[in-house]
C-alpha cells in the first residue's frame, strides 16, 4: 500500500515506540536495556533483531525463534505499529535500527537512495520460486532488493445477490447500479474510495484504463521518473472520462465515499459494488453477504483496467549489526513454505512464493480470484520520485470528482509533481 506521511509528531512518537521496547512490546524477551531494544545487538555477536508491524511480529515469533536455536543466536522480533517507513529510515541514520525490516515493496526506492537496505543473495532455484511478477516488483536498478511473501491488488468485488453477473465495463456496472438504485435497493452506485483527498491508489484501474499512465517506461521495463504521464494529453484525456463518473455525471465517484466508510457502506447493503483488496474480505465475511471477485471493470473501448500490484517483502538492513545473520534468515527462512503460510494466516494475502500459494489456495478460492484480477496489474513504483504523486494527483482527482474543470486541474498537478521530482 502507499505510504502517507503522517507528520513530524507522528514520526517522533514512532520512533520513540521503535526506540523504547518496554512502552510498545513487540517481541522482547525483557532483558534489552530499556529505551533501546538493539542496545544488546550493538553490545555483542549473535543478535538478530526483526521489525514488522503488529500481526506479522506474532506469526514470525516462532519461527524466530527456531532460526536463533538452530543458529545458536538471540532473535527479537519486535512490533513497530505506525510510520514503519520513516521509523526504520530516521533509526538506521542513528545506528539503532533492525537487521530485518518487513514492509511494501515500494518502499525500496526511498531506502536505496537512503543507503538503508543491501540487495539480497537469492539463489536460482529460489528466485525461480517465486511468483514472476512479486520478483520484478522488489527488483531495482537491476538488482533484487527483498525476498517477497505476499502480494496483493485491487478487485471488484460484488454483492452477488444484489449483482449476480460480474459487469463488463464500468458503464454496465453504473447501468446496474442505477437499477438497483431505481428498485430502492442501494443507494450508493460504487463503493470506491475517494474523500475529501482522493486516492490515487483506488482511482489507478480507472485512470490506466482511460489511457492515462504515472511514468513511462525504459528500455528495460523499469519505470522512468522523467517521462511523467501526469498532466499530458493521455493524463488529460483520462480525467475527462473520470469526471464522468464524478458528482456531476453518473455520481459512480463521489467523494462522501472515503477510506473510513466505503468498506462499511459495502457490507451495509446500501451498495452492490465495491473496489478493495484482500483487506476487505475479513469484514464481508463477518457481515455474512454473498460475494465474488472479479477484476476491475474499465471503460467500454479502453484498455484493460490494471491495478497496481503491491508486494509485501523482508529487507537485509545495510547498518545491521549482523548482516550475514539476517541474510541468512531472509533467504533461507523466509522461503520456506511453512513461514510463508503462517504470515498468510496472520492476515490472508495471496503468497508469493508458489509452493506455499499452492498450498493455501485449495482452502481459500479468494486467493485465485484476487490474482486473477491482478492479472494486468502494474507493479507500484518503486522509485522515489513516486512520494510526490500521490497528494496532488489525489487532490486533483477530488477536485474533479466534485466537478472542477479535468483538464485545467490535472494540468496543474502535473506541473505540481514536476516541480516536485526536478
Amino acid at each position: 500500500m502507499r505510504i502517507r506521511p503522517s507528520g513530524a509528531a507522528g514520526v517522533a512518537a514512532a520512533l520513540t515506540c521503535a526506540l523504547a521496547l518496554a512502552a510498545c512490546g513487540g517481541g522482547d524477551d525483557g532483558n534489552s536495556p530499556a529505551g533501546n531494544p538493539s542496545a544488546n545487538a550493538a553490545g555483542r555477536q549473535g543478535e538478530l533483531v526483526i521489525w514488522a508491524d503488529d500481526k506479522r511480529s506474532a506469526a514470525l515469533k516462532p519461527f524466530a525463534d527456531k532460526f536463533g536455536s538452530e543458529n545458536g543466536v538471540t532473535v527479537k522480533v519486535q512490533a513497530i505499529s505506525k510510520d514503519q517507513q520513516t521509523t526504520f529510515v530516521t533509526a538506521s541514520q542513528q545506528g539503532s535500527g533492525p537487521d530485518v525490516m518487513v514492509g511494501a515493496h515500494d518502499w525500496i526506492g526511498n531506502l536505496v537512495q537512503n543507503g538503508a537496505i543491501d540487495p539480497v543473495q537469492l539463489a536460482a532455484e529460489q528466485t525461480s520460486g517465486l511468483n514472476r511478477n512479486a520478483l520484478k516488483a522488489v527488483t531495482f536498478n537491476g538488482q533484487t532488493y527483498g525476498v517477497p511473501y505476499a502480494m496483493e491488488n485491487l478487485a471488484l468485488i460484488r454483492n452477488t445477490e444484489l449483482a449476480p453477473e460480474a459487469p463488463a465495463t464500468i458503464e454496465a456496472l453504473v447501468k446496474k447500479a442505477d437499477e438497483l438504485k431505481a428498485a430502492k435497493k442501494v443507494s450508493e452506485t460504487l463503493c470506491l474510495q475517494v474523500g475529501q483527498n482522493g486516492d490515487a491508489y483506488h482511482l489507478y484501474p480507472l485512470y490506466s484504463s482511460a489511457g492515462g499512465y504515472l511514468f513511462g517506461t525504459s528500455a528495460n521495463g523499469d519505470y522512468d521518473p522523467k517521462d511523467l504521464g501526469v498532466g499530458k494529453p493521455e493524463g488529460v484525456a483520462a480525467f475527462k472520462k473520470i469526471a464522468t463518473l464524478g458528482e456531476k455525471g453518473s455520481g459512480a465517484l463521489k467523494r462522501s465515499i472515503t477510506p473510513e466508510n466505503s468498506i462499511a457502506t459495502f457490507t451495509g447493503k446500501k451498495c452492490a459494488f465495491l473496489v478493495s483488496g484482500p483487506w476487505a474480505i475479513t469484514d464481508v465475511k463477518k457481515a455474512k453477504l454473498p460475494y465474488d471477485i472479479s477484476a476491475v471493470p474499465g471503460f467500454a473501448g479502453g484498455q484493460p483496467a490494471r491495478p497496481f500490484l503491491g508486494v509485501q517483502s523482508f529487507y537485509v538492513a545495510s547498518k545491521g549489526k549482523n548482516k550475514a545473520l539476517a541474510q541468512e534468515f531472509v533467504t533461507n527462512y523466509v522461503t520456506t513454505p511453512d513461514l510463508a503460510v503462517a504470515l498468510y494466516e496472520a492476515e490472508p494475502r495471496p503468497p508469493a512464493l508458489t509452493a506455499a500459494f499452492d498450498q493455501v489456495k485449495g482452502k481459500d478460492a479468494d486467493l485465485e480470484k484476487f490474482v486473477e484480477a491482478g492479472k494486468d496489474g502494474q507493479p507500484l513504483p518503486a522509485v522515489p520520485e513516486m512520494a510526490a504523486i500521490w497528494d496532488p494527483f489525489g487532490k486533483a482527482e477530488a477536485a474533479v470528482v466534485g466537478g472542477a474543470d479535468p483538464a485545467r486541474t490535472i494540468t496543474a498537478a502535473g506541473k505540481t509533481i514536476s516541480a516536485a521530482i526536478k
